[in-house]
């Protein structure tokens, strides 16, 4: 696989909608997806909504999640013939309540060029992903921290 551009939004969504259930059973819409950042949202579903009406904190995260594994997957689809990416870390602080569609916004923390160079160098890397959620105003409700790695091939 390739680096993925915005052109491949759909494309990178469907792949990860097909090859990943909880996309589908979710429901989750891939909105931008580049190298620098990925948007994810979740619709409002009553199925997977919480005690106070707002979606359930195990739909947050794994949207969250899902945000970060499309730009890992954009940033270094390249490089999938030589090492896998795989989440370390990850936790989640959730800061407002969220009521209606959420959005996930994914940022690598670091240059993707750096991370390279370390596999190049022989290193396993890691890396943190940056997520922000918010609702339809705008409003941050929560906040996740992911350590991804790049794993090299045997």
């Amino acid at each position: 696989m390739r680096a993925m551009s915005t052109a491949d939004d759909t494309s990178l969504g469907e792949l990860l909608a097909a090859t990943v259930p909880m996309v589908r059973t979710l429901g989750l819409q891939y909105l931008e997806t580049t190298p620098e950042r990925a948007v994810l949202s979740l619709p409002d579903q009553a199925d997977y909504h919480n005690h106070v009406g707002g979606p359930h904190a195990g739909a947050m995260f794994t949207l969250a999640e899902s945000a970060s594994g499309a730009i890992v997957l954009a940033a270094f689809g390249d490089q999938l013939s030589r090492a896998v990416p795989l989440p370390v870390t990850a936790g989640i602080a959730f800061k407002k309540i969220a009521r209606g569609a959420v959005t996930a916004t994914a940022t690598l923390g670091r240059p993707a060029a750096d991370i390279v160079a370390e596999l190049d160098a022989g290193a396993r890397p890691e890396f943190p992903v940056h997520v922000a959620i918010t609702r339809e105003d705008g409003a941050v409700t929560g906040e996740m921290d992911i350590v991804w790695t790049l794993r090299p091939n045997d």
